[in-house]
């Protein structure tokens, strides 16, 4: 697959290079690396204005394959699909509501750099912050602040505001389904503010005894916001939820709070109404939580001895298929750590029932006592900040360490089979993912934007049925026309030739097949009408060893001929030859 990956600092725009998804668990020795593709985003508060922000693919030899560039700073980390595309949220310009992990935006980026999806979540009232998580349906899962005023959290019981903003900023999970090119509709949602307990006045709502109800979350329980956050602004950040995950089979959710020193399990089959109360969903329980995990104290069902988690980053469910199937791993930053200041990768095996329930005794923490897995490499590593760690197909477990910008994978018996460490001394590595080799197949859909009127087109990949109707089924029938010294009306494509082709509207043209990496061009003295290859090429790169081109001659068409200095997949173009000869344009 290395052949088709290649780092592009000027990336073209116009087109989707979706590469189709093929993959299947297999597990290699345990003390091998798994080879696959790492991706990241690094980023830091020392970058100066202006600086484009970056997302790397590393091979297993921890050499940069290919590099996205961006405008904004990452918030988290980015998510590959199948296609080639990721998903990353990152800041906005100027949140409304700043702490560490601001982000308020999501992109839905292609191989190629276009935009595909660009939505905004900072307004008054919600912020976007950290993590996302991109579901099956195709919509995805967003962390938000929810502000709230001090007099609202008096109203529920809380005792005292810690921030000189007199705010309470609660937090919210939102499924947003795209709509559009920067649009979003929220199809679910679930606040903390539904799920609260006091037991200080019973005059106030939620007045309950906090140890008989593990289900809901204390107010009153460590400060709400400080002085100075992540960029030394005062902040109203109260749980400080910093990463989300979602199971499929159990259709539930997982989110972590270093604030708490917990994470927490919800149920997602309820509809909204039912995720603000305590009864629906396939669990019955509404939008309480279903379970918990690392600090008892905060539901009076431990002491600080029984506090096993000293902020907690990166929570998440091993996938099936995958060694630990179902059970839980997170990383723990060690901050305030009673024995000493160090990090930890924890796997732990949740008391999960028959009813996809979490069994809890009366008067008592949830189980387990103990993680079954703990890894800290001799109190070898330490982020104070973000970090996370992802149980891969070949049983290694790879481990972010993002305060040192290091990646690391670990066996499961503890020894370190590959490490990498992103060069430089300041900012940070959120979050890293690593997908096998074969997550990306080297069939691929492109998909190809166009206007409306007459387009200058071409055949960017193999296809079994090259005839217009298959390959542009939104264009005009008999308006395909190609060109060899004169123009001839068409019925099928050829790649390397370009044609003229009307489309009634402005449309997306998804085309699928077999990619094609070089084609030899027949070039006729004067005009021709050519089409590059399945990924974009600057003209400087095109071998003409013959010397036909014809310098400032290459013409592409967007209503009306302007000049290019790259050839995008499926669009067509002008070029003058000084003679007759081949030209090869290539990957």
């Amino acid at each position: 697959m290395s052949q088709n990956i290649q780092v592009i600092h000027n990336l073209g725009r116009g087109f989707i290079w979706t590469l189709l998804f093929c993959i299947s668990p297999i597990f290699s020795q345990p003390d091998s690396p798994m080879p696959g593709y790492t991706l990241f985003s690094p980023g830091g508060p020392t970058q100066n204005p202006g600086d484009p922000f970056y997302t790397f693919l590393l091979n297993t030899e921890g050499e940069t394959e290919y590099i996205w560039e961006h405008v904004c700073h990452p918030a988290s980390m980015p998510y590959l699909f199948p296609d080639s595309s990721i998903l990353r949220p990152c800041r906005v310009p100027e949140p409304t509501m700043i702490n560490g992990g601001a982000g308020g935006r999501v992109q839905h980026i292609t191989w190629d750099g276009a935009v595909l999806w660009d939505f905004v979540l900072s307004n008054e009232t919600y912020q976007h912050h950290h993590d996302i998580q991109p579901l099956p349906n195709g919509n995805v899962l967003l962390i938000a602040w929810e502000r709230k005023t001090a007099e609202e959290a008096h109203a529920l019981g809380r005792l005292v505001i810690n921030n000189p903003l007199n705010e309470f900023w609660a937090d919210a999970i939102f499924e947003i389904q795209p709509d559009g090119f920067d649009g979003g509709v929220v199809i679910w949602e679930w606040h903390v503010w539904d799920h609260l307990i006091q037991e200080v006045d019973p005059e106030l709502p939620n007045y309950g005894i906090i140890s008989e109800h593990p289900e809901l979350i204390n107010i009153n329980y460590t400060t709400v916001g400080g002085g100075g956050g992540g960029g030394g602004q005062p902040h109203g950040d109260w749980m400080h939820l910093n990463a989300v995950d979602y199971n499929v089979e159990l259709d539930q959710i997982i989110f972590s709070s270093p604030r708490m020193n917990e994470f927490y399990i919800i149920d997602h089959s309820t509809e909204t109404e039912e995720a603000a109360g305590h009864t629906g969903g396939n669990s019955g329980k509404g939008g309480d939580f279903l379970y918990r995990w690392g600090n008892p104290r905060v539901y009076n069902r431990g002491t600080q001895e029984d506090q096993k988690i000293f902020v907690i980053h990166g929570v998440n469910w091993i996938r099936e298929g995958l060694p630990g199937f179902g059970n839980i791993l997170y990383f723990v930053n060690g901050n305030n750590r009673p024995d000493g200041l160090y990090s930890t990768v924890e796997e732990l095996v949740p008391p999960l029932n028959n009813e996809g329930l979490y069994d809890i005794n009366p008067g008592q923490a949830f189980a387990p006592e103990f993680p079954v897995w703990i890894f800290d490499d001799n109190q070898g590593f330490h982020s104070q900040m973000q970090s996370g760690a992802f149980r891969l197909q070949n049983g290694n477990t790879l481990v972010t360490v993002a305060q040192y910008r290091r990646i690391f994978e670990v066996s499961m018996d503890g020894n370190i089979v590959w490490d990498y460490t992103h060069p430089g001394t300041e900012g940070i590595i959120p979050r890293a993912q690593k997908y096998r080799t074969d997550y990306l197949s080297e069939t691929i859909s492109l998909t190809i934007p166009y206007f409306e009127g007459w387009n200058l087109v071409g055949l960017p990949i193999n296809v079994s049925d090259p005839s217009q109707e298959i390959v542009f089924p939104e264009s005009l029938e008999g308006t395909l026309y190609s060109f060899d010294g004169g123009y001839s009306l068409a019925t099928a494509l050829t790649p390397g030739s370009g044609y003229w082709l009307m489309f009634g509207w402005e449309t997306n043209t998804q085309i699928t097949g077999t990619a094609i990496n070089s084609i030899e061009i027949q070039l006729f003295e004067g005009w021709n009408l050519i089409t590059g290859i399945s990924t974009s090429v600057q003209l400087e790169n095109i071998v003409d060893p013959e010397n036909l081109i014809v310098t400032g001659t290459v013409y592409g068409f967007q209503e009306s001929y302007e000049q290019v200095e790259i050839l995008y997949p499926g669009k067509g173009y002008w070029l003058k030859s000084s003679g007759d000869g081949v030209i090869i344009v290539e990957d």
